[in-house]
């Protein structure tokens, strides 16, 4: 009995791993990127950005794509609760800073900061490529300790679970280093 090509390519997806983020427990690779802020580019630094508190970062694939705008909406309703456990929130993808300057007003209402990685190097270091399309990054939520290792990390192309998911490591970590 012969498969179809369609059957055995829907097999071979299967068992291709969904993502290959980095696990919890390793150490962030630093950076350095332009971002922006309600329309206003910076150089946003990770290792300053963890000098005050855990750092929420996610990649998506494309500014003003549905999910991602889906998720950035998600993450701008979050952005104060993650400001009042001291986590900073910051979204990254391949896009050139000046479409994100618009985003960052948009879709992200002014409440958090978007970074460009242009060159995909970050997205690389943080194994959050998109396999279907390498120029764009995957749908990868990580938070950061502030002594910058990875205490959470999370892929998936749905963009519904990740402000979760990621408000409730944040706390975790909050909780467990107010007991000290």
């Amino acid at each position: 009995m012969r498969r179809s090509f369609a059957s055995a390519l829907a097999t071979l997806l299967v068992a291709v791993p969904v993502f290959a983020a980095l696990p919890n427990g390793t150490q962030a690779p630093d950076f350095s990127t332009d971002a922006s802020l309600a329309g206003k580019t910076f150089k946003f630094s990770l290792a300053k950005s963890l000098k005050n508190g855990p750092v929420v970062l996610y990649f998506y694939p494309a500014a003003f794509t549905p999910g991602c705008t889906v998720e950035a909406h998600e993450f701008a309703e979050a952005t104060d609760k993650f400001k009042a456990l001291g986590a900073t929130v910051i979204g990254v993808s391949h896009d050139p800073i000046e479409k994100l300057n618009k985003f960052s007003v948009s879709e992200c209402r002014n409440k958090f900061a978007v970074a460009s990685d242009a060159d995909g190097s970050v997205m690389k270091a943080y194994d959050s490529v998109l396999p279907v399309k390498p120029d764009y990054a995957n749908r990868t939520s990580y938070v950061i300790a502030p002594t910058g290792e990875i205490i959470y990390s999370y892929t998936d192309l749905k963009p519904d679970a990740h402000v979760e998911n990621t408000m409730a490591a944040v706390k975790k970590w909050q909780d467990e280093h107010k007991k000290g």
